[in-house]
């Protein structure tokens, strides 16, 4: 049963013996929705992203919500010495690019190994930290809607914050004092795609899935944040800024 998914034997045992209790220090975790991500199968969790620490928390959170966190990785990685090892076993799923046939077939087997694995993958749909000034989730990219439409998967947003008071953004060092920093984690109800399915193929929709999954993380950071977010998303190419770690178009 997917209640006992982190409980079978794994590399991710030796991995969260290490990270866990480090984590657990640094952030208190407090959740709303928890119980909206699947206890079983395939998941496509797409959360915003504010600071280089905040892959720890998602991780956190997913592994205490009984899941193992499994994240979308660029594909150059895999092919590092050891580190490309631990991905592979541990089940990440390399970045696909978009702009080809092949990749288009990458995503849809990617996706299939989900559905048959009954995994979870968590995947930044900004691509890179947002750029905007106020932290807000910024223009995203396709890669998350294009996994989800594939395999018709659930697509679940989620919204964190206060890692950015463990380390800021672009910040070099991670605060140790005072432990135990609260974390608030809010989890939505699953993007409804059920009308873009049949045009999973199609640029426009997959634009409209992914305004729609980037609409749903914003109404979550604004619960937690008791604000509104930017009628307007930032758009780094409006500000001259270049986008690094890029995940797709």
């Amino acid at each position: 049963m997917a209640a006992s998914e982190k409980g079978r034997p794994s590399l991710f045992w030796p991995l969260a013996a290490v990270v866990v209790p480090i984590a657990s220090y640094l952030a208190k975790l407090t959740f709303i929705g928890r119980e909206k991500l699947p206890r079983e199968g395939a998941f496509v969790l797409a959360p915003n992203h504010y600071t280089e620490f905040d892959p720890i928390i998602v991780a956190l959170a997913v592994w205490r919500l009984h899941r193992l966190p499994r994240f979308m990785a660029k594909e150059s990685l895999f092919r590092v010495p050891v580190v490309g090892w631990v991905l592979k076993n541990t089940g990440m799923v390399p970045v696909a690019r978009t702009s080809s046939a092949s990749a288009a077939r990458q995503t849809m087997l990617q996706s299939k190994e989900l559905v048959e694995h009954g995994r979870g993958v968590i995947v930044y749909p900004e691509g890179t930290l947002t750029r905007d000034p106020e932290l807000w989730p910024m223009r995203g990219k396709t890669g998350a809607v294009r996994l989800a439409l594939a395999g018709d998967i659930p697509l679940i947003p989620m919204a964190h914050w206060g890692a950015q008071e463990i380390m800021p953004r672009y910040g070099k060092k991670i605060s140790f004092w005072p432990p135990r920093k609260r974390v608030q984690i809010i989890i939505g109800d699953p993007v409804d795609l059920s009308d873009l399915r049949d045009r999973a193929g199609e640029q426009a929709a997959l634009t409209e899935a992914t305004r729609r999954l980037m609409d749903a993380i914003a109404a979550l950071l604004e619960e937690l944040r008791g604000e509104k977010a930017p009628a307007e998303r930032w758009n780094p190419a409006d500000h001259g800024q270049k986008e690094t770690g890029r995940l797709d178009s």
